[in-house]
């Protein structure tokens, strides 16, 4: 394995911990993704990275998809201070396979790299959260919120399947209406198509 880190003492404390370990040796570590990959010689097999997120140079989230493009077998997990939902999206969507932050005890960064080895995708449990969140959100508590009663009426008729016509009768208001509630449903709700709206529901 390999390990980008540039505090000095968090990355002497990995590769320390690491070396003590059987099954898994550190062969390199650097303190920014281009003195990594300058160390990195056709000659040193990584099958996983533990990586931060802010670098000096290069930041770890780029770094990803150098290790990536380098050795597409090589896997990859971000070890951080940072829990946004915008970073961690940013890595995982450049092929980091894990998501750590830097409070996790190292005998459960072992147990993530052991578990990454093996086919998991390891995650601190906040992330797991946010990443779960992310994909299954509260989308009938966010339309409750966020639409006006005739909106909600509105995006009930287009979830069943009727035009902007259709729903101007049955709500028994004029198309241009219609229209303009449509545009602030799109608005709230951000999304762009009738498509994307129902799927919304369905997600």
């Amino acid at each position: 394995m390999g390990i980008i880190e540039d505090d000095e003492q968090i990355r002497a404390m990995l590769v320390n911990f690491f070396k003590d370990q059987t099954g898994v040796s550190c062969l390199l570590s650097a303190h920014s993704v281009e003195s990594f990959f300058e160390q990195w010689k056709d000659d040193i097999t990584l099958d996983i990275v533990l990586s931060d997120i802010g670098l000096p140079g290069e930041s770890g989230i780029k770094g990803v998809q150098r290790i990536k493009k380098h050795a597409p077998k090589c896997q990859v997990i971000m070890l951080t201070v940072y829990d946004d939902a915008n970073r961690v999206f940013q890595a995982l969507c450049n092929g980091a396979s894990g998501y750590l932050l830097k409070q996790t005890p190292l005998q459960k960064v072992k147990e993530a790299v052991v578990s990454l080895h093996e086919g998991g995708a390891p995650m601190s449990p906040g992330i797991a959260r946010k990443v779960v969140e992310y994909f299954n959100p509260k989308h009938t508590e966010d339309l409750q919120e966020k639409l006006t009663p005739r909106e909600a009426q509105v995006v009930e008729a287009i979830e069943e399947g009727l035009t902007n016509k259709e729903v101007a009768i049955r709500l028994d208001i004029s198309l241009e209406t219609v229209k303009y509630h449509i545009k602030n449903i799109y608005e709230k709700l951000q999304v762009n198509s009738r498509h994307a709206l129902i799927s919304r529901k369905y997600k």
